[in-house]
């Protein structure tokens, strides 16, 4: 049995980071919506609009760039905005997913900002890896 959820079930995508970090956090920023705003959320969200373009579509060579792809999961109960997602064409024998208005196959490549260094633990990593199986 296939188990769908509905729009007002699903969750946000970003959100899972939060969890993963912590699940209070979380809690206030989704459920509550409480959130406070200080330098390094300000950066990361400056960040975040400069790739957010979704009318600038890069194509260098056997490469499409899409920037600010809306995705959903039915099935998994998530949504969100994916940053950036590199689409590297393929023979069609190495699977990949065919596009509207492109010819032939590509393979998807998700790419996500982080303002700041990388974390010490896999939070980042979960979202981006929520994102792909998308």
């Amino acid at each position: 049995m296939i188990i769908t959820y509905s729009e007002d079930d699903l969750l946000l995508l970003s959100g899972i980071q939060h969890f993963a970090y912590c699940e209070r956090q979380w809690a206030l920023i989704h459920i509550e919506q409480q959130w406070l705003e200080n330098v390094r959320t300000v950066e990361g969200r400056h960040l975040h609009e400069r790739v957010h373009n979704p009318d600038l579509v890069e194509k260098r060579g056997d490469l499409l760039v899409a920037r600010s792809l809306p995705i959903v999961s039915w099935r998994l109960g998530l949504y969100g905005m994916m940053d950036l997602v590199e689409f590297r064409q393929v023979g069609s024998d190495q699977g990949g997913i065919k596009l509207p208005n492109r010819e032939g196959v590509w393979l998807p490549k998700p790419v996500e900002y982080k303002r700041g260094k990388p974390k010490t633990d896999d939070r980042d990593e979960v979202q981006l890896c929520a994102q792909a199986i998308c």
